[in-house]
């Protein structure tokens, strides 16, 4: 199956996979946001943490922004959570980002399992 920014990802995955296997499950996520900015810094992969994001609504900019955890390569936004599983309600917040983006691509990683939980969403 051929999807956008395929390569991308499977290095994004493959770096979060890294971090798990070292760090295993039960921190917060801010813990492994930190380790996930030291692997890609190691790596020299290109990436923002906290984005902040504007939401136009009919020329008018909202006072609320987003804030996605990381935009990586400039167009993959992935969001780390510390959670029993992923719910509905992270999904929706990544197709949010992905909506005031103009991304295709996010990632959202649950760092809270024996293995290492995540969703590809591509708009």
């Amino acid at each position: 199956m051929n999807f956008p920014l395929q390569n991308e990802t499977y290095k994004i995955i493959g770096i979060c996979m890294e971090v798990h296997n070292n760090l295993g499950k039960g921190f917060s996520e801010i813990v492994y946001k930190d380790a996930l900015e030291v692997e890609f810094n190691r790596e020299g992969i290109l990436y923002e943490r906290e984005k902040e994001y504007l939401v136009n609504y009919k020329g008018v900019i909202l006072p609320h922004k987003f804030y996605a955890d990381f935009v990586v390569f400039d167009n993959v936004i992935l969001e780390i959570k510390s959670v029993s599983k992923i719910a509905d309600e992270h999904i929706a917040q990544a197709i949010n980002y992905l909506k005031v983006s103009q991304n295709k691509i996010a990632l959202v990683v649950n760092f809270n399992e024996d293995k290492l939980q995540y969703k590809r969403l591509i708009l």
